[in-house]
């Protein structure tokens, strides 16, 4: 894998156009399973091909159960990996059984120490509220220890069924609690008070930053700026069109070997560009600009006005700067406002 990683990194040299780094994320999969010499070869092949900016931000997703003294020490010593993003789910015993992972409460709390202990203090955990072993007891517990540890950045997602999956099979056979959207939507409010409270800007819907502490990488995503995305089912965006790699591995590393990668490519119309940009920026404090709306999609941008207007007056919006962003009562509607303001 780490071969045929090289190989595309080669391969598509040009893409970005020869602008220098200023962002890596190695995401899941489970990037934490990498042994570090292999993590350290890909960044020097990064860095050959490309061109790393001295303070570039370098994101490694890892498990809890992965992380230990000697492995971070070796991180540490060996990568320039300056960020680690960690999957805590919950600091709860309960919570962690019915999500079926890994790790126990105790890894949680653990891989942080060892983290924070070892030099990696900008860390970001992810937290899911709303499952239903978690109380709004639970919640807040989880909350009080991640600031506790003094966490700089908390990205907090909603349990969601996805159809096709095992969880939704459960509820549909009545074998597990669906999600309660009340309890969901109190935790949702919780949080945001919460986060306030201690200084975090609620700088994106599920993302919450200490100051200068944002996902530089995320961020960059959501304003639609160009990346390159390496490796199996990794996804691609120049602006104006976006590719994606076979998901199978073995079918990536064959491509690879031949020289043939396989991947699918789509060109994005007028339409999917406002609607994309709608989607991502609507759901950031920076909100979605006049100016670009109009730019993007004339007729979109006049639908966009005038639906807008109705939920400034419901609340759910506002505008600021020559933008529209949501309120605090907006955000609990995120996707439904977004998918209304779809052309």
């Amino acid at each position: 894998m780490t071969e045929a990683i090289l190989g595309e990194l080669v391969l598509r040299g040009n893409y970005l156009e020869d602008a220098p780094l200023a962002t890596v994320y190695f995401g899941g999969g489970t990037p934490s399973l990498l042994p570090v010499a292999d993590l350290e070869r890909i960044l020097r092949a990064i860095d050959e091909c490309y061109g790393l900016l001295s303070d570039a931000e370098i994101t490694l997703e890892a498990n809890p159960d992965d992380i230990t003294k000697e492995w971070l020490s070796d991180l540490k010593a060996y990568t320039p990996i300056n960020r680690l993003s960690i999957g805590i789910q919950s600091f709860q015993e309960q919570d962690l059984t019915w999500m079926n992972r890994a790790h126990t409460a105790r890894h949680a709390r653990q891989c942080l120490e060892l983290s924070l202990a070892a030099g990696f203090d900008n860390l970001t955990i992810d937290l899911i509220y709303g499952a239903p072993t978690t109380t709004d007891a639970f919640w807040e517990e989880n909350l009080r220890v991640a600031g506790e540890y003094g966490i700089p950045h908390l990205s907090c997602y909603c349990l969601t069924v996805e159809e096709g999956t095992a969880l939704h099979h459960f509820v549909k056979k009545g074998k597990a609690a669906p999600v309660e959207e009340e309890r969901a939507a109190y935790q949702f409010e919780y949080l945001m008070d919460w986060a306030e409270k201690r200084g975090y800007e609620h700088y994106e819907i599920s993302n919450f930053a200490l100051p200068d502490k944002y996902a530089r990488h995320n961020s960059n995503y959501w304003k639609g700026e160009p990346y390159l995305g390496i490796g199996p089912s990794a996804h691609s965006f120049n602006g104006h069109s976006r590719q994606w790699n076979i998901a199978n591995n073995a079918l990536y590393i064959k491509g690879m070997v031949e020289g043939n990668p396989v991947f699918e490519r789509e060109e994005l119309s007028p339409v999917q560009q406002f609607n994309e940009y709608v989607m991502t920026m609507l759901r950031t404090q920076w909100g979605c600009s006049k100016v670009r709306l109009t730019e993007l999609h004339p007729d979109g941008a006049t639908q966009f006005f005038a639906l807008a207007s109705g939920y400034q007056a419901s609340n759910w919006m506002e505008e600021q700067n020559d933008s529209f962003r949501l309120t605090k009562a907006g955000r609990l509607l995120a996707d439904r406002i977004s998918m209304e303001l779809f052309i």
